[in-house]
């Protein structure tokens, strides 16, 4: 599989002009070796250059890792002493051949620390956002990366009934947030969740990333849960909202219904060749009709994949067309200040004739508590 993604990162660089790809540890790292480093103060950084094979730079401690790289590869490993990191970064860079050339970097990936080693030891490279290399491969998942995905939703939805029971007034936002935190693991999630769960109820609802509180569940709430699980290294990102206790009063009621109708035509609005941003005005035309315009505050979703966001991005000035295996979510909210919130949230991937919603959970209005 990694070669495949070599083969082809090898064929984007040709194609944008690029000498190499410099990437430290992340997603992109993962996704083009299989291997697993995080961030941390001791530098990852590897090279795939078009001419050569890759060179990595990585601590002495984590090189029994490269056991598993499915291609051959220069290594530099450092010890602890960062007084010499920086000369090990220079013997590694200096038969490259990249003086005078593009190198392609991650912008919201690459750190200070990164770079300044990497200037450092070739400043006559340009070094310049490669972010045109690494989202054409990393947006069009496989089918393997979909079937992750697909397992993440699952176990995400079994997560969220295991936890529900739990719902119900007199109960605080943290003590549903906990409880649901460990269903994922017991159903199966990686132990790295994509984000921490959302739990906000009533008023805290009406903040689209509110975080769990002390505050107690109270009959005639609205309950917005966003949570996700990944498995396998991918992610699952939902949203449902259920009404606490026996009754609504007529205005939630009728919000969650728009954001319901919203929900729906947003997911039925994707497919190939569709940009970005018929998804959005898709979904935004029901909210705003109604009236409620201004309270949908946030674009209509982003890309899911290794990240929880990524390319593309499902919003009103996004042109960008949709492929078959792009993956993304579709989100719409609604957010009354001092009130409450309502916001339904699907995982939807293209498909040769239009586009499949992973989650099947209910979107319908569900009483708790």
């Amino acid at each position: 599989m990694s070669n495949t993604r070599l083969s082809k990162l090898t064929k984007q660089l040709q194609e944008k002009g690029f000498a190499a790809l410099a990437v430290n540890a992340g997603p992109t790292l993962t996704y083009l070796t299989g291997l697993h480093f995080h961030l941390m103060e001791r530098p990852v950084v590897m090279l795939f250059c078009i001419d050569q094979e890759p060179t990595i730079i990585l601590p002495e401690l984590e090189q029994a890792k490269l056991d598993r790289l499915p291609f051959p590869a220069r290594v530099f490993a450092y010890g602890e002493n960062p007084d010499a990191w920086g000369e090990i970064f220079g013997e590694a860079l200096a038969g490259l051949g990249l003086a005078g050339r593009k190198v392609g970097v991650e912008p919201r990936q690459l750190r200070l620390l990164e770079y300044d080693y990497l200037r450092s030891a070739c400043g006559e490279a340009v070094f310049t956002d490669g972010s045109a290399i690494v989202t054409p491969l990393r947006a069009r998942k496989d089918d393997e990366e979909i079937a992750c995905m697909r397992r993440a939703v699952r176990i995400a939805e079994a997560a969220l009934t295991a936890t529900l029971p739990l719902a119900k007034v007199g109960v605080s936002e943290k003590d549903i947030a906990a409880e649901l935190f460990l269903q994922l693991i017991r159903h199966g999630a990686d132990t790295a969740l994509p984000f921490a769960p959302i739990v906000a109820a009533g008023p805290n609802g009406a903040n689209p990333h509110a975080q769990p509180s002390d505050r107690q569940l109270t009959a005639g709430d609205l309950l917005i849960v966003d949570w996700g699980a990944a498995y396998g290294g991918y992610a699952a990102d939902l949203t449902r909202t259920f009404a606490v206790g026996e009754s609504l009063d007529a205005e939630a009621e009728k919000i969650h219904k728009l954001v319901q109708a919203a929900n729906r035509a947003g997911r039925e609005a994707g497919g190939p060749g569709v940009p970005c941003a018929r998804v959005d005005e898709a979904a935004r035309r029901v909210i705003a009709a109604a009236g409620y315009g201004a309270y949908f505050t946030h674009r209509t979703g982003h890309g899911i994949g290794m990240e929880c966001h990524e390319e593309p991005y499902i919003r009103g000035d996004n042109e960008q067309l949709l492929e078959i295996g792009m993956a993304y979510t579709v989100e719409p909210g609604i957010y009354l200040p001092c009130k409450n919130g309502v916001r339904i949230e699907d995982d939807v991937v293209v498909t040769a004739t239009g586009s499949e919603s992973l989650s099947t959970m209910s979107r319908e209005i569900r009483f708790v508590g």
